[in-house]
């Protein structure tokens, strides 16, 4: 819908969390304003003129996934800054727009956008284009974490880390090498005690039917966006042990119906694997 800027899997979920707010019942599973927004009337009107298309079995399950992911990990992030926490990283932030709706009590919060050069750049075009604001408490860093270190690169940064962060890693695993992957991890375990991160993932072939891949990751081939890491829960599970967590829980279905689906209209279907997790140092 949009002929340049950030990448089309990232504007993709910026679409689907627009389309929650234009059409989906209250309460919403995620509260976003600024979504339709960031994408533009243009790109709202054409939306709101194709309502249909985004009622299909796989973009209700796709629409679903991407707003509960951000839901719990604000959730756990609220919960972190009850705490004590005043750091928070966004790994592969996209299209992301907590830091512009930010709650009252995340004003405290230093607030850091981690994403590669090109789409963070992208993305700062489409928020000024929009007139959406900078807030204070917001800073950006340029990283890829394909080819630099997480840690290195945040003690480049203000980031005091010597005091604990709560990360959020969302929809960005797929898309990495398992070696990458495997060193943020490890980069984020060596962060002080109560560094916490959610993350979501994917296992991948085993989510298709007779081995054959789905077809959201069909689609994010073609766009250039190919999935390449994959884990089952067990699996993401050892590699968090061997990091170094001392906590670790996995959002499942139950939880996730009676926190989250229970109390709002039957319009978005809860999820049927477990795909988002929670970790703390």
């Amino acid at each position: 819908m949009l002929e340049k800027g950030p990448s089309q899997t990232a504007l993709g979920v910026t679409i689907l969390r627009a389309v929650h707010q234009l059409f989906d019942g209250s309460p919403k599973l995620l509260d976003d304003p600024v979504a339709p927004r960031l994408l533009g009337e243009s790109v709202v009107e054409k939306i709101r003129s194709n309502p249909g298309i985004f009622q299909s079995k796989r973009l209700l399950n796709l629409r679903s996934h991407v707003l509960l992911r951000s839901r719990y990990a604000e959730d756990c992030l609220e919960e972190a800054v009850s705490q004590g926490v005043t750091q928070y990283v966004i790994l592969g932030a996209g299209l992301d727009t907590f830091a512009y709706r930010q709650p009252a009590w995340a004003r405290n919060l230093k607030i850091m956008e981690i994403d590669h050069p090109a789409s963070q750049a992208a993305k700062r075009d489409l928020l000024n284009a929009a007139g959406i604001p900078l807030p204070v408490n917001l800073e950006f860093l340029p990283v890829d974490l394909e080819t630099v270190d997480l840690r290195s690169c945040l003690s480049q940064s203000s980031l005091r880390l010597h005091e604990p962060v709560f990360f959020s890693w969302l929809g960005v695993i797929v898309y990495l090498t398992p070696s990458a992957v495997e060193n943020t991890f490890f980069s984020i375990a060596e962060m002080p005690e109560n560094t916490g991160v959610v993350f979501s993932f994917s296992s991948g072939l085993l989510s298709g039917f007779d081995g054959q891949p789905t077809e959201t990751q069909v689609r994010a081939a073609k766009l250039g966006e190919p999935w390449q890491t994959f884990y089952a829960p067990e699996a993401i599970n050892d590699l968090l042990r061997a990091s170094g967590f001392r906590e670790i829980h996995f959002l499942d279905n139950a939880e996730a119906q009676q926190r989250y689906y229970a109390d709002r209209p039957r319009d978005l279907p809860p999820p049927r694997r477990v795909s988002i997790g929670f970790a703390r140092v």
